[in-house]
């Protein structure tokens, strides 16, 4: 799909429901058009397929008094408390309010997201530093976002996603990596990709597992 508007001055594309839509400046040529949806052929393809995986993936189960949890590669416990005012953890135990399985999960969510920008930073700040690219980091921060795991923008300021802190520890620090090697290539040459081969020589088989079973993360 082609949508142009007088007041664009760059062209951009968006995935939204399996929906390709490419929006550009009025004047701007199609073989322009055709020569930049064609460059990014495999980022189409990968969005393309993530949001296919989430259509498809079954529902996640709703957590439970006793349930395990992942998080940041550790394993806890869930536990419902009467009189809680907000999650808390203890140890390896996660203590919630007591609530339906909806109430868990929101509250589940809702301490990830509030839990993870410490340990994403600290992630992020390390291998920035391996990679001496420590002065070109910006901010980390915790994204929500349904379209990408992570971000790093021109300035240097990165974004992951929470729900991240569910998956294997490996592949939250492959995508922490992923985004700081952009702080040296804002592009997936392969100069970038020795970057991440050179901390993670075994990236490949974390981002597999992330095509694999990351839709089931968002589930």
């Amino acid at each position: 799909m082609l949508r142009r508007s007088a007041r664009r001055r760059t062209l951009a594309l968006q995935v939204r429901g399996g929906v390709v839509t490419a929006y550009a400046p009025t004047r701007l040529p199609e073989t322009t058009i055709r020569a930049f949806v064609e460059a990014k052929r495999d980022w189409l393809a990968h969005h393309l397929d993530r949001q296919a995986q989430v259509a498809a993936a079954p529902p996640t189960p709703l957590p439970s008094d006793g349930a395990p949890i992942s998080f940041l590669g550790e394993m806890l416990t869930l536990r419902a408390v009467p009189g809680l005012t907000q999650p808390v953890r203890v140890g390896h135990e996660l203590r919630l309010l007591a609530a339906d399985p909806a109430g868990l999960a929101a509250q589940v969510q809702a301490w990830r997201r509030a839990a993870t920008p410490e340990p994403y930073t600290r992630l992020v700040r390390d291998f920035a530093a391996r990679l001496g690219a420590l002065d070109r980091l910006g901010t980390v921060r915790v994204s929500d976002t349904r379209s990408r795991w992570g971000s790093c923008t021109a300035r240097g300021d990165i974004r992951l996603h929470w729900a991240l802190s569910a998956a294997p520890l490996p592949v939250l620090e492959y995508v922490a990596l992923h985004e700081a090697a952009h702080l040296l290539e804002l592009n997936h040459s392969p100069r970038y990709w020795a970057h991440v081969a050179r901390l993670m020589p075994d990236h490949r088989a974390q981002r597999a597992w992330l095509r694999a079973h990351g839709a089931e993360l968002l589930a």
